[in-house]
């Protein structure tokens, strides 16, 4: 039998019903598998006697012929996410040893599915980062690693991870500017930001409001499929949230795409784009082309604006939702003198560098005398992409991109490390993705030739994820990446 930690939540789920191995037997062989990998840094809290009760429950309900859509499916939850009764810091010292009294919209979904939670993943400190080495429980080391460590990606780092070395059978992460995405790609397994709105925000501690969106990082597509529809739903605590159906994911899987049209954004060829990575974005559109797809050419004339604008709003609404951490009335607090002085170490010793860069950033352009020149600009410019996006697609169904313009690199690399734009650079290609809201799935699409994952890119239509997943399985299946693995 293939070992169970490499199974995919499909297959342990036929498995569990099966009755080839027990809820539990597949929790203690991911829980040893958490001990064996634990140099990787992909979890910051973990779980084994909860995730133990939980799967003796859920094999009870199995057993009775009660379970529930992912009944016994061990997963990692990133560490943003609210856990009741099961510490949630965001990666941040202003939040060590805060231990929530609710539970998030999400993971109150996949408790309800049955899912068990194994415990806590890693991240870049509130989400901000691209390459998880902005956490306060240090850099994950991404499990393709071979003679130098390497970034695993960010900010959902350690969900990536996670499910690449096998140490959870899926996780949830979150997408504010390309944060499931790019990991998913630097790590060799599958991730999609669902439209904003799709799931609720509630209880997912606050990066930029108007981009956060949680989303669901696995092993392959399927998987994916299963994760979002259980994750997915209208919640009336979030305003935000969309009350639209929820389809089943799975069906789409396998359709035929011929006449589907696949767009290709001129724009996105741009300098620094990795040599082999724009190889396998022709491979790609080739294999979907044989398929009866048409390959077609888009523009998104606004592109060149996109980290820009991106860097201004998302700085902007950190700014707003971080004003809360005063050490007042959660997480750390560090005295002073003064109130004032309090505030001031408080917030000091508490938040990391890419943090305060990013509140200071987002405090300036609100600022009087700046607001109209740069935040209100932003959202003008904002909105021309999202309208870039819309005319591309009178024009085709989906559109087919690079993740990121490199494969992962190594950590403490000088070059990003000295100069933060060059980190936000390696968003290229996702930002813009997040600024118009729309779904987009990145999934493995080959090795370079230093044998390290590169991913590529579908972009949806607002809410048609649905056109993503019969894509991406057929992509998926002529690419067989999980045996080139």
């Amino acid at each position: 039998m293939t070992e169970l930690t490499k199974l995919t939540i499909c297959e342990a789920r036929e498995g569990l019903k099966n009755k080839d191995f027990t809820a539990v037997e597949l929790t203690e062989a991911y829980i040893k598998k958490m001990d064996e990998c634990r140099k990787l840094n992909a979890f910051v809290c973990e779980a084994p006697e909860q995730a133990l009760e939980r799967a003796r429950a859920s094999q009870e309900k199995i057993n009775k012929g009660e379970a529930g859509e992912l009944e016994g499916i061990p997963l990692g939850i990133k560490d943003l996410f609210c856990t009741k009764g099961m510490a949630t810091t965001a990666c941040s010292n202003i939040l060590k040893g805060f231990v929530p009294p609710y539970e998030s919209t999400v993971t109150s979904k996949l408790l309800d599915a049955g899912a068990n939670f194994l415990g806590k993943l890693n991240l870049d400190e509130f989400a901000m980062g691209g390459s998880n080495e902005t956490s306060a429980f240090g850099p994950v080391v991404n499990p393709w690693s071979k003679d130098v460590p390497l970034v695993a990606g960010g900010s959902s780092g350690g969900s990536a991870a996670a499910v690449a070395a096998d140490m959870c059978a899926g996780a949830t992460g979150t997408d504010t500017g390309g944060s499931i995405r790019q990991p998913s790609a630097y790590c060799g397994v599958t991730g999609i930001k669902p439209t904003y709105g799709r799931c609720s925000r509630y209880g997912i501690i606050a990066f930029a409001s108007s981009l956060d969106q949680a989303g669901p990082i696995a092993k392959d597509v399927r998987d994916c499929a299963i994760m979002l529809k259980t994750m997915s739903g209208y919640d009336k605590r979030d305003a935000t949230s969309a009350q639209v159906d929820v389809p089943d994911f799975e069906k789409f899987l396998g359709q035929d795409i011929k006449g589907m049209k696949i767009g290709i954004p001129k724009e996105y060829r741009v300098d620094g784009l990795n040599s082999e990575v724009a190889a396998y974005w022709d491979k790609a559109a080739e294999l979907l082309k044989a398929r009866g797809a048409e390959i077609v050419e888009i523009s998104l004339p606004h592109t060149q604006y996109a980290l820009a604008t991106y860097y201004i709003i998302a700085p902007a609404e950190a700014s707003s939702n971080l004003a809360r951490y005063d050490g007042l009335r959660f997480g750390n607090r560090v005295d002073g003198l003064h109130l004032d002085d309090m505030y001031i170490n408080s917030r000091t010793a508490g938040f990391g560098k890419e943090v305060k860069r990013r509140i200071m950033i987002g405090t300036y352009v609100l600022s009087a005398g700046y607001y109209d020149a740069y935040y209100v600009k932003a959202q003008k410019v904002r909105r021309l992409i999202r309208e870039d996006f819309l005319r591309a697609f009178d024009k085709c169904d989906l559109i087919l991109t690079p993740t990121a313009p490199t494969p992962a690199f190594p950590i403490g690399d000088k070059s990003m490390q000295e100069n933060p734009l060059t980190m936000w650079l390696n968003d290229i290609f996702t930002v813009s993705v997040s600024l118009a809201g729309l779904p987009a799935m990145s999934l493995p699409i080959g090795l370079s030739q230093s044998g390290l994952p590169l991913g590529m890119q579908l972009v949806g239509k607002a809410f048609d994820e649905a056109s993503i997943f019969k894509a991406a399985s057929a992509l998926e299946k002529d690419v067989d990446f999980r045996s080139v693995k």
